[in-house]
């Protein structure tokens, strides 16, 4: 797999169970094709963690909500717990041509400044949350702190890779509500 190919599709938490399962974070729209049965996927973990550098899944389900992971390599418990914070990284140089000109990896959207509509420079973008209803920029504010902005297109208008800046038009009071 090259580097320059591939893209966070998860993140690994906790483990779920005796037999190897873990909780994840999505950070892809399409977790049934990304983790079907015999996928495999890159992993980026702390150096020295003894997490190998591909995963193949065995198992995917969704409990109460939340997806989780069987791999192949990963047989119990144990395993599964030294697996938490590894980034899991799907290869996208196969995928067909997206039809949604809509969507976007978090690794196109980190680190592009964010404006408003009328210009002012308000931080720049420090992460996508992916929810279950919307997904959320995660905004690293110039004054400090960082915002969680909903990414729909009533409040964030534009996303233009070229000029590396998402354009925003945040009702009144978003940014200080939100503000950790």
């Amino acid at each position: 797999m090259a580097a320059d190919s591939l893209l966070l599709v998860a993140r690994i938490g906790k483990p779920h169970g005796l037999h190897g399962e873990v909780t994840v974070q999505l950070h892809t729209d399409d977790p049934e094709r990304r983790f079907a049965d015999g996928a495999v996927l890159a992993t980026e973990a702390v150096a020295g963690s003894g997490v190998p550098r591909q995963l193949t899944i065995r198992s995917t389900r969704v409990h109460q909500g939340t997806w989780l992971l069987g791999f192949a390599e990963v047989p119990d418990r144990t395993g599964a717990e030294s697996l938490r914070g590894t980034r899991l990284l799907a290869d996208v140089s196969d995928d067909e041509p997206d039809d949604d000109e809509q969507a976007w990896y978090e690794d196109e959207l980190v680190g592009l400044s964010v404006v408003t509509v009328d210009g002012m420079v308000v931080g720049e973008v420090a992460g996508l949350e992916s929810r279950a209803v919307q997904d959320l920029l995660v905004v690293r504010l110039s004054a400090g702190g960082e915002a969680l902005v909903p990414f729909v297109e009533q409040i964030v208008p534009e996303v233009d890779l070229e000029n590396r800046r998402v354009v925003i038009a945040p009702p009144a009071g978003l940014l200080e509500l939100n503000a950790e």
